[in-house]
């Protein structure tokens, strides 16, 4: 039978059970962080609620001296979607006969708030007077606009001068088994509205329009040829993706008077985005084209490519699963590109991503624990001296 109630269950899944019943879609919290603060705040953790604009945030702190730890996620999930989709109603949390935590936040991420504030309580609990900060960074808005979530949390640090060294950010990070991939770095998004003018007429009159999708194909095609760059050994070659093209009045004897291109870039640690716009706005102009480009630059490339951070991570890993992980700059944006500009080693480490954003989302229950021992050893290795033998 499901297991539906968590009261035999581990602590950690008992968390993840309490925070999946909370149908938290962004920005809305449902007092899944209220939850976790009454949690830290038993360990010692000075609290602060930073609320900016819809969203509400938590920078949460325990220590006084050494290097600043922080693990950082988010208690907002994206909607389920129609509930008649779902096996079992997406925030009724179970696990399945499989032995699946199954329900909407099982992986991304709620799944590893829970793994996260379980494996502190024991380190504390282990090491109270432990070496460095150990700090909580959580927000409700990543799976939003991501503006006044992480974004502004991270500004609101830099203005004050708050020290923050190393970073692991509880996204699935994982692809065929759990820890076998550590994210330690994301390219940059670079994303654009390109719209190009043309004069609207009727298609049995070409002479007296111009045509701006007959116009925008050859730049178009252009832009998709372009070799941007060749990449390096962390960063796969940057990509270019158009995403939606809109024209026309919807009738079949209009020539549109205007084409609307929405585009995108995945760019490595090669380019700069300011060198992308000025190649593209340079090809178009090659072009002859009449246009306007409004560009929004999601977030920029970062990597930790070496360090502690990574090190005590792979040790984690390996010391829990008895597998060495791999490190991937691969996949979409995270928060971590907003941490990455305080200067901190920032990796990804989490469940596995496999039904992120699905109907039916769901992980190993299992997976849970074992994350949560990765957390732990990770602390460990971050702030337990080493014993020299006698």
């Amino acid at each position: 039978m499901p297991i539906t109630e968590p009261d035999a269950l581990s602590p950690t899944l008992q968390l993840a059970f309490d925070l999946m019943r909370r149908p938290s879609v962004t920005p809305d919290d449902e007092g899944c962080q209220a939850l976790l603060i009454e949690r830290l705040e038993a360990l010692g953790f000075h609290i602060e609620r930073l609320p900016f604009g819809e969203v509400e945030n938590v920078w949460a702190t325990r220590g006084h001296h050494g290097p600043v730890l922080a693990l950082a996620g988010h208690t907002d999930v994206v909607p389920s979607g129609p509930e008649s989709g779902w096996e079992y109603p997406p925030f009724e949390p179970r696990i399945d006969d499989d032995g699946m935590l199954c329900g909407r936040g099982a992986s991304d991420m709620k799944g590893s708030l829970a793994a996260m504030v379980t494996a502190v309580e024991r380190f504390v609990a282990a090491h109270p007077d432990h070496d460095g900060r150990i700090a909580f960074l959580i927000t409700a808005d990543e799976e939003g606009p991501a503006v006044d979530g992480t974004r502004a949390v991270v500004e609101h640090l830099r203005e004050r001068h708050e020290r923050l060294d190393y970073c692991i950010v509880g996204e699935p990070s994982s692809t065929a088994r759990l820890g076998d991939v550590i994210k330690n770095g994301r390219r940059g998004s670079l994303g654009g509205v390109l719209r190009v003018k043309g004069i609207q007429g009727h298609v049995a009159y070409p002479h007296l329009a111009r045509n701006p999708v007959h116009q925008a194909m050859p730049a178009l095609d252009a832009l998709a040829r372009e070799r941007w760059d060749n990449g390096n050994d962390f960063f796969p070659a940057t990509s270019f993706q158009i995403s939606n093209l809109r024209a026309g009045t919807g009738a079949t004897n209009v020539i549109p008077g205007e084409l609307e291109v929405v585009l995108n870039f995945r760019f490595s640690t090669e380019v700069t985005h300011d060198e992308l716009k000025a190649r593209t706005e340079a090809l178009l102009d090659a072009h002859g084209l009449t246009y306007e480009l409004d560009w929004t630059l999601n977030g920029a490339p970062f990597l930790t490519a070496e360090g502690a951070l990574v090190d005590a991570t792979v040790k984690g890993v390996e010391a829990v699963t008895g597998e060495r992980p791999t490190l991937s700059t691969s996949g979409g944006t995270s928060d971590g590109r907003f941490i990455a500009t305080l200067g901190a080693q920032v990796v990804e480490l989490g469940p596995l991503n496999e039904t992120i954003h699905k109907v039916n989302e769901r992980i190993r229950a299992d997976d849970l624990d074992t994350l949560s021992r990765i957390y732990e050893t990770t602390l460990e290795a971050l702030f337990v001296p080493v014993q020299e033998p006698a």
